[in-house]
């Protein structure tokens, strides 16, 4: 759907983005990152067409956003950082006017109207864009992203200044979107991009330096294995039983979480899979073991790994 070539953007001596491929698929959530000065909203604004590349291919749905920008622009919705809003407008005079300038092809008021249905402003519709609140206003912005009903959705930080039940609503609202569209999220949020899209790609000083999903990227850049257990039993006895599993390199007692439960930390060496010894040592010993959890690499933590040499994100 969205597939980038060798894209290379020069500003005089300075290279602002430096030789980056990805694609998309259809259907697809791609969460887009990178710090500041990396590169990132150079990208994006060629995704748009609101720049041309120095060197390189952006297509959309097949089609060069530089040969052909109309035809490639159709397959777009664009939300960007601020919402394009004209503010003494209503709702519904300003989604009028983004569906003229679009040419939209729908029949013009179901269409309008399935939009605010589908962003839940339909009883703001009639009201003036200046009266209403933050969150409205972004969901006045991603309806005229869907308006004309766009293959592709690109959304640079679509939740920023929202309170949290706003930007749970516009979270749920995007997962929504991509059932039937394909999304490139752009947020400062990890965790947002973490529980919303399908994959990442990170770039830095105008370089890509991740494309994968954020499993993947979590366990091949993981260079121990280290695990939290919840067990049921004493705790010099079970601190003893874990140090003695083949392989384990170091057991650290986090402390007691209840009454008779001990949480620890457990490290093997590499390459070594300790989970069923450990289950198969406390099963001997009839002590539960109430849960284990990877300590594998959040979002957060590949982030900085990844652009450590890097300022903020953006």
């Amino acid at each position: 759907m969205i597939e980038i070539q060798n894209l290379t953007k020069r500003y005089g001596q300075k290279l602002a983005v430096d030789d980056v491929s990805f694609h998309v698929d259809r259907g697809e959530i791609l969460g887009f990152l990178g710090p500041n000065g990396a590169g990132k909203s150079t990208t994006m604004n060629i995704l748009t067409g609101y720049l041309s590349a120095t060197s390189g291919e952006c297509k959309i749905n097949g089609v060069d956003i530089l040969e052909d920008p109309i035809r490639a622009k159709r397959s777009i919705g664009y939300l960007p950082e601020q919402p394009p809003l004209y503010l003494d407008m209503t709702v519904k005079e300003y989604l009028s006017f983004i569906y003229d300038l679009k040419k939209a092809k729908q029949p013009k008021t179901e269409h309008i109207k399935e939009v605010c249905d589908v962003v839940k402003i339909s009883n703001v519709y009639n009201r003036l864009i200046k009266n209403l609140s933050k969150g409205y206003k972004q969901r006045v912005g991603l309806a005229q992203a869907l308006i004309g009903n766009p293959e592709v959705l690109i959304l640079d930080e679509p939740t920023v200044g929202l309170d949290p039940k706003q930007i749970i609503e516009i979270r749920s609202l995007i997962k929504k979107l991509g059932k039937k569209h394909t999304i490139i999220l752009s947020s400062h949020i990890l965790s947002e991009i973490q529980a919303v899209c399908d994959k990442v790609v990170v770039i830095n000083q105008g370089k890509l330096v991740a494309d994968d999903t954020t499993a993947n990227l979590s366990h091949n850049m993981s260079n121990d294995r280290r695990y939290t257990v919840l067990i049921d039993g004493p705790e010099n006895e079970v601190y003893r039983s874990l140090c003695g599993i083949t392989g384990m390199v170091n057991v650290d007692l986090l402390g007691k979480r209840e009454e008779g439960v001990y949480e620890y930390s457990v490290e093997a060496e590499d390459g070594v899979d300790i989970r069923r010894e450990i289950f198969k040592r406390l099963a001997e010993r009839n002590w539960p073991m109430l849960g284990l959890r990877s300590s594998e690499m959040s979002l957060e933590d590949i982030f900085l790994q990844l652009t450590k040499d890097s300022g903020g994100i953006k």
